[in-house]
């Protein structure tokens, strides 16, 4: 196989935010070179392990999949290992996995496989073949179909997919707590994502803390690294669209049924299955599978799995000793979470000591590190970045460039002498 002009096997990242950013630097530290593409999140590029770096169409374009392979030709990428950060990457490179591994080596499963982590539909229908306990739901087919349905209130609205970008895929869920919000609610949802598109599922109470992951890698069908964790805080507070405070923890029921749902599938490659504690009849709810990096990955590397650095081994063909990681660790959002808890201390859910007691145990932040503080630098401007182009589309389509370009050369004047790596 032909490499890249420094000698070295690398891997290419495809989209995802901070959850990529763990990625670039789990195998950094360990000299692996990162190529990070992206069509819209921006972070990763600014970390110093980002050894290139480059803006494309997306993964949605019919031809996505002949674009990286024209970049790996001009890139010199061939047999660089491919990890895709979001749920579009996912499906592009399962559904077009045969092609791409005739150049790159491919972590994410076929289609087959993937599509049972993808599409709630199918996960739901797995999870109670299997006796894995999940929310209510129903599929409606129009407008006249919720109407008619009888349910017990409050429900939520989710889409059945996230391989979509929109206000309602990004919003996780929304809640309704009538009959006239949820025919409202659904109309907007259908505009967004098409009438069959929407699942309707019971609320399960409870907020972020009552949420639970079985995170692993797994290979041919059994783990080779893993832990479970628990969502300590999000944000928003009720319905989070992203956790902001992470820990790991020891829970037998969620590390089975995550077992059992990818032992079925002989699932090889990373996945995150989550679950919420029902506390009315004390079980816990299969909620998503992610087939993908997701966000606090890096919680893994405190607490004894480098999910990244496993993945990066197995795919080079290395033989992996199984580890479960400890209880203890902990993941943050440090700007996000400081939002979330000021809302909590606000409405009585913690206090200030509770809060300040988060920083006592091994602690990952998902921005901030020692030896690659950029990024944790330009996460605020960053954010306002992305709002401010999603609302401003027009304005922003000529600033966003000027931005981007400005804090790049920011990057290489941050680590002028220090070893740096340029972004092309």
């Amino acid at each position: 196989m032909t490499k890249n002009p420094n000698g070295k096997i690398g891997a290419l990242l495809i989209g995802g935010a901070h959850g990529s950013l763990a990625v670039a630097r789990s195998l950094g530290r360990h000299g692996i070179p990162v190529f990070y593409l992206t069509n819209d999140h921006q972070i990763t590029r600014f970390s110093r392990y980002t050894t290139m770096s480059a803006t494309w169409a997306g993964p949605d374009r019919a031809n996505a999949a002949d674009d990286l392979l024209d970049l790996a030709k001009r890139h010199r990428l061939a047999g660089w290992v491919l990890f895709p950060g979001g749920d579009a990457e996912v499906q592009m490179v399962s559904q077009s996995r045969e092609k791409l591994s005739s150049v790159f080596r491919v972590t994410t499963p076929d289609w087959d496989t993937i599509q049972w982590a993808l599409d709630k539909r199918l996960t739901y229908q797995r999870a109670a073949a299997l006796g894995i306990d999940h929310p209510w739901s129903y599929y409606p087919r129009d407008h006249r179909d919720v109407a008619q349905l009888e349910c017990r209130f409050p429900v939520i609205l989710k889409p059945t997919t996230r391989l979509q970008t929109n206000a309602f895929t990004l919003g996780k869920a929304w809640q309704a707590h009538d009959r006239s919000t949820l025919l409202s609610r659904y109309d907007e949802a259908a505009a967004l994502v098409g009438e069959q598109g929407i699942v309707l599922q019971e609320m399960i109470p409870g907020g972020g803390e009552t949420q639970f992951s079985y995170a692993a890698v797994w290979h041919r069908g059994q783990p080779v690294a893993s832990l479970v964790a628990r969502r300590a805080r999000q944000y928003p507070i009720y319905i989070g669209y992203t956790s902001t405070m992470v820990q790991s923890i020891e829970c037998k029921e969620v590390e089975e049924a995550g077992s059992r749902f990818l032992h079925s599938l002989n699932y090889s490659g990373i996945a995150e299955v989550e679950f919420k504690y029902d506390s009315r009849d004390g079980r816990y709810k299969i909620l998503d599978v992610n087939a993908r990096i997701w966000t606090w990955n890096s919680l893994g590397r405190i607490a004894g799995v480098d999910f990244p650095y496993v993945l990066w081994r197995l795919a080079m063909g290395e033989a992996v000793t199984p580890a479960r990681g400890r209880a203890g660790a902990t993941w943050m959002h440090f700007s996000r979470d400081f939002v979330a808890a000021c809302q909590e201390i606000w409405v009585g859910r913690i206090s200030p000591a509770d809060y300040f007691r988060s920083f006592r145990a091994p602690l990952e932040f998902a921005e901030f590190t020692r030896d690659d503080p950029l990024p944790g630098i330009i996460d605020f401007p960053l954010l306002v970045l992305r709002l401010f182009t999603r609302r401003l589309p027009l304005l922003a389509r000529g600033i966003k460039p000027f931005l981007v370009k400005s804090l790049s050369r920011l990057r290489d004047q941050f680590f002028a002498g220090h070893n740096s790596h340029k972004i092309p």
